[in-house]
């Protein structure tokens, strides 16, 4: 069986910036089309995405990129009850949003490796498998 991996925000974010990382999330997209690995990611994913991209560009251009990144070979994941409970477990746990809670509980579930560039989701090394991008510097 293939690997399964779930791309957080940060990490589709990086690759849509041509940020530090960018090459191993594009590895791992022609991965997923080639059948040698699987994709998963988080339906609130899609909100991030769009939030971010309709501050720094408006809402047309942000309605463009998610139809981009929508045409990906990437399974969105609606949290549905187990995802929704495993999720709440790590937030009483880390320091977590919601958001990121979400998308460790869909890795989690599924027994996927979390591909990230979030500090924030570096706490749960050895609880969720992960993939660390190279964090971003201040500017």
């Amino acid at each position: 069986m293939a690997d399964c991996y779930v791309l957080d925000t940060s990490a589709l974010l990086a690759f849509l910036g041509d940020e530090p990382g960018a090459d191993k999330v594009e590895r791992l997209l022609e991965g997923a089309r080639d059948g040698r690995c699987h994709l998963l990611s988080c339906s609130i994913t899609l909100m991030e995405i769009f939030y971010t991209a309709m501050r720094e560009k408006g809402e047309d251009e942000a309605i463009k990129i998610l139809a981009l990144v929508k045409a990906w070979p990437i399974e969105w994941v609606d949290p549905d009850e187990k995802v929704l409970l495993q999720a709440g477990r790590l937030k009483a746990a880390y320091r977590l949003s919601v958001a990121d809670a979400l998308i460790a509980a869909v890795a989690r579930t599924r027994g996927a490796i979390l591909v990230h560039k979030d500090p924030e989701l570096e706490t749960l090394r050895g609880n969720v498998r992960l993939l660390g991008l190279p964090f971003r510097t201040t500017r």
